[in-house]
């Protein structure tokens, strides 16, 4: 079953997931900048776009783990569907949009329960799932913290 070109663009997160170090990061950059381009911010477009690249995810992810062993570095499409979720119904702006960054990637790499259960899942779906957890609970910290410091 081999991965084609699109599998591996999409899979691997526009082939962030083939850079040697810190993949992770990047592949989460890349959702970061699709999110800028002009109006992707709309329901109408991430909530879809979340909800394909989630399914396509699960079944790359599955495709990739035989390819290249458990939750492989070379698959990101999961941080690019966990930066999106981290976005929802934020403002748009450079300086929230790269605080919602940080606190993703801290989560992501923590991995908050049930995010680290998540990723036990097998395939795809535990490949995503952890991604999922971890990206809603950094768009309901960073909705928090701007409630908080729109107070102070």
């Amino acid at each position: 079953m081999k991965i084609n070109f699109v599998e591996k663009l999409l899979g691997s997160g526009f082939y962030t997931g083939y850079i040697p170090f810190a993949s992770g990061t990047f592949g989460s950059l890349a959702g970061l900048i699709i999110y800028f381009i002009p109006g992707f911010e709309k329901l109408e477009i991430i909530v879809p776009a979340i909800i394909i690249f989630l399914i396509y995810g699960i079944y790359l992810g599955s495709k990739f783990e035989k390819e290249y062993g458990k939750d492989p570095a070379e698959c990101t499409i999961d941080e690019v569907v966990g930066m999106w979720i981290s976005l929802l119904l934020l403002p748009k702006n450079i300086y929230v949009s790269v605080f919602a960054f940080l606190v993703w990637r801290a989560l992501d790499i923590i991995k908050p329960s049930p995010a680290r259960q998540a990723e036990k899942l097998k395939g795809g779906l535990g490949i995503m799932m952890d991604d999922v957890i971890a990206g809603i609970y950094s768009t309901i910290f960073v909705h928090i913290t701007l409630v908080v410091l729109s107070r102070v």
